[in-house]
């Protein structure tokens, strides 16, 4: 079954531009509509030329299925000797301490860059991040689309802006939070679908964004290997060279 992809809106220039709504959007998961022709066949008995009418009590009894929920894998150890995982069975358990600080180093293959993780604001949002870069998710993911003056988006294990983690959470949107060039945030396909995807806002186009994508961490050192990164981008998105992660290293208990 193929999944159709929603279209992807970009926006382009700076402060002032005429920015398109909603353009973090990944791809939109449609249910597929199977098309079933119903053929009626008539069966014509020679010895069937006498109706008989049997009046017989039916009796129909709901029966109740009942599908467990999936179980999540469990909290990586926090020293990173979890194997790689790519594909998960459910959303993860609550691993982190949102009373503590979290950070990220991105290793990518032009530098690195620290992500300072709003665990306190967003917890199940930075659990979810560092779920994942505990498991080494992310490693070898490429940065598949890149907009100059705009966002860095990676995280999604196909290259293609299609793929997932195998689930999806709700988003945290506490009032007050907004888009500044650094921040970290989720991409999304519309309200709660949450998964892996996540974008960096690289210049003044990606400030303007409507507040509908969690944010949750700031790029607190490297950002110009972010820029870097950007600058290998295109107005479609496409990267003219493409660069990925080599690792995420979380810091934190």
């Amino acid at each position: 079954m193929k999944k159709k992809n929603r279209v992807k809106k970009s926006i382009y220039g700076a402060v002032g531009a005429v920015l398109v709504v909603g353009a973090i959007y990944l791809v939109s998961r449609p249910a597929s509509t199977k098309s079933s022709t119903a053929s009626a066949t008539s069966t014509t008995s020679a010895a069937a030329a006498a109706t008989t009418t049997t009046a017989a009590a039916t009796t129909t009894t709901a029966a109740t299925t009942t599908t467990a929920a999936a179980t999540p894998l469990p909290c990586p150890p926090a020293t990173g000797s979890a194997t790689r995982v790519t594909k998960f069975p459910a959303a993860p358990p609550m691993c982190i301490n949102p009373s503590a600080s979290y950070s990220a180093t991105v290793t990518t293959d032009v530098g690195t860059f620290t992500i300072a993780l709003n665990a306190s604001i967003e917890p199940k949002t930075v659990n979810n991040f560092v779920y994942l870069a505990r498991y080494h998710y992310f490693d070898g993911i490429i940065f598949h689309r890149v907009i100059p003056g705009f966002v860095v988006q990676g995280g999604d294990p196909t290259g293609t802006g299609t793929g997932g983690p195998g689930y999806e959470f709700a988003d945290e949107l506490p009032p007050g939070q907004s888009y500044k060039i650094g921040t970290v945030a989720m991409a999304n396909a519309g309200p709660n679908t949450n998964g892996s995807q996540f974008f960096i806002v690289v210049g003044p186009a990606g400030t303007s964004l409507p507040y509908q994508y969690s944010i949750f961490g700031t790029v607190s050192s490297g950002m110009n290997v972010v820029q870097k990164i950007a600058a290998d981008g295109s107005a479609s998105g496409t990267p003219t060279v493409v660069h990925k992660m080599i690792s995420v290293t979380i810091t934190g208990p």
